[in-house]
């Protein structure tokens, strides 16, 4: 076999420290390149598309040349670790996390079996999170986000309330599961995957501040018990996607008593807003639900994926989810973490939050939160005093801020629809589009530790001046 049809060896021994000190010059200069905002986005190249379309390569080209190639790759992607990143629920790739989620990635530390320190580790970061927000966690487990969470908290919901379900499934069975009108759909597609089907979803009205409604929940929940249906979970949403709003938590614990019901908080984007002075109140009545789930890559600002479920009582975890294996016996007085979650295959994603809260400390990620808060009122401020902006009433409960232009002439939802297009080509910020009562906004949210007064002082001047160029035509 000649040395090209042996290819290049799987191992770095050889250029190791290269490959090394290469890796770590890339990354430091994208690091430097976050620090600042980006004059704009570039286009996907004439080059990287031909390589992206490329075969398979039979013959590899080295570390470092391919390398260079993922480099310009995601030169040209969208990185929400940019200051001036205000779409959907962004991350930030806080560095110290980056650093620990390569050291976890290269010992490939798998958390569904036995793993030594790696299970402690785990195990200390969700009563860590758990103190931070202020929940009484029995324990938890880390999951790849909020639709895993949500998954996983509806399936030990429906354990609970229907032992035998895991058994014999829900046919015949007639459940049913509340969600504010804007929760996320991940909720709607747990209900599906749980196999209740999405009939089972109670879409419940929201109040004046986009809230769940907690008298109209009580009057669904009265209605399908009257009608021989069981309620199974309601889903309280701690900082809703589209606006930012947190349902009234202690309102709806005081409903869910007595029903039997699960009351899970989806708390994905908002809730570590719970440990800052500013927003704190919103969440009162945490302490009382079943379960509560956090995306750690959304406002604790850790590259994805760290999904965090906390759960009052961790044996529900255990009912829900435990299958006895030939494969993985059972040590004495030792659970596998499987028995607990839905992963067989379970990267160790706690370690890169565990690091960053060793290097930090909790008041870092407080004052962090309580500055992207306070951008979020600025931002807010600034849309007022703008004329020919328009805010969304009551805009913002958390750090996303809807707002609109309305055009010298012509249909405003057209506007804004083109606006965020024009504001997402011309890529010195980046921001979405939402429909909100039937209305297009655009949707800023801030949950960037980078992000500065100046960078969303851009956005409104950005908004302003390509606005005005829509109307020139």
């Amino acid at each position: 076999m000649t040395d090209a049809e042996a290819g290049r060896p799987l191992s770095l021994r050889d250029e190791r420290a290269e490959a090394l000190e290469h890796g770590v010059q890339l990354l430091r200069r994208s690091w430097h390149s976050f620090d600042e905002p980006r004059p704009h986005q570039p286009p996907i190249s004439p080059e990287r598309r031909s390589l992206l379309r490329a075969p398979l390569p039979e013959q590899g080209i080295g570390v470092r040349a391919a390398l260079d190639e993922a480099d310009r790759v995601l030169d040209e992607s969208l990185a929400q670790s940019r200051p001036r990143f205000f779409g959907y629920v962004g991350s930030s790739g806080l560095e110290s996390a980056v650093l620990a989620d390569a050291l976890a990635i290269s010992h490939d530390v798998n958390l569904a079996a036995e793993s030594a320190a790696a299970y402690l580790v785990e195990q200390q970061t969700l009563h860590w999170v758990a103190e931070l927000v202020g929940y009484p966690a029995g324990g938890g487990t880390v999951t790849s986000g909020g639709m895993v969470s949500n998954l996983t908290a509806l399936m030990a919901a429906r354990t609970r309330v229907f032992p035998d379900s895991r058994r014999a499934g829900m046919a015949g069975t007639r459940a049913a599961v509340y969600a504010s009108a804007e929760a996320h759909s991940s909720v709607a597609r747990a209900v599906e995957v749980l196999g209740l089907g999405s009939d089972a979803l109670r879409d419940v009205p929201i109040d004046g501040r986009r809230r769940m409604d907690a008298s109209a929940l009580a009057a669904a929940i009265a209605a399908d018990r009257a009608a021989g249906v069981t309620p199974m979970a309601v889903v309280a949403t701690a900082g809703t996607t589209l606006t930012g709003s947190v349902d009234p938590i202690g309102a709806i614990a005081d409903v869910v008593d007595g029903t039997g019901a699960w009351l899970h908080v989806d708390g994905a984007y908002g809730l570590p807003a719970a440990c800052s002075e500013p927003a704190g109140r919103l969440f009162a009545g945490l302490d009382r639900a079943d379960s509560a789930s956090v995306d750690a890559h959304k406002w604790l600002f850790v590259p994805k994926a760290c999904g965090i479920l906390l759960v009052r009582d961790p044996a529900t975890l255990r009912d829900a989810f435990r299958h006895d294996a030939a494969y993985m016996v059972e040590e004495e007085g030792y659970v596998h973490p499987v028995d607990g979650t839905m992963e067989y295959s379970r990267p160790f994603r706690s370690l890169k939050l565990w690091t960053a809260l060793r290097a930090h400390g909790a008041v870092s990620f407080r004052r962090s939160i309580t500055t992207t808060i306070g951008l979020a009122r600025d931002l807010a401020e600034l849309v007022r005093e703008r004329p020919g902006l328009e805010l969304l009433d009551g805009a913002p409960e958390l750090s996303t801020v809807p707002f609109r232009r309305l055009p010298a002439t012509g249909d405003p939802d057209a506007h804004n629809r083109r606006l965020a297009r024009a504001l997402q080509e011309d890529g010195r910020v980046y921001v979405t589009s939402a429909v909100i009562d039937g209305v297009t906004y655009l949707r800023p949210c801030v949950v960037n530790f980078r992000t500065t007064l100046a960078d969303v002082e851009a956005l409104v001047d950005l908004a302003d001046e390509l606005g005005r160029e829509l109307d020139a035509g």
